[in-house]
């Protein structure tokens, strides 16, 4: 289960922001997981409420976004939002594709306390 490794490197990048910003706590952690990620939004939570115990987010609530896949057709220029894992261009039916958004996972958001 890779997303423990993920959470534990959340966990420290939660803690380098909490320190830059004098923060003794971490409320609200908010993140994108792309569909396209590899990462497993359940098992991510699961991993993250074990290994934040006794620190700065001890407390924090991770909130998940999941983010849909966004293409660019190479033929009619046309960006996308992709419900499901096609990958045609639901404007030209081309499969010439290039994926805009929703490979990745991202820290967007945290609320601190002082």
């Amino acid at each position: 289960m890779h997303e423990l490794s993920i959470a534990q490197n959340l966990l420290l990048l939660c803690e380098q922001n909490a320190q830059k910003q004098n923060a003794s706590k971490i409320t609200k952690i908010f993140i994108k997981i792309g569909r396209l990620s590899g990462v497993e939004p359940h098992y991510l939570q699961s991993a993250f409420s074990v290994v934040k115990a006794q620190s700065v987010c001890d407390e924090a609530e991770l909130i998940v976004h999941i983010q849909d896949v966004v293409i660019k057709c190479k033929k009619c220029l046309e960006q996308s939002t992709l419900s499901v894992n096609e990958f045609i261009c639901p404007k030209c039916g081309s499969n010439e594709l290039e994926i805009v958004d929703g490979e990745d996972m991202y820290l967007m958001r945290l609320e601190l306390e002082s």
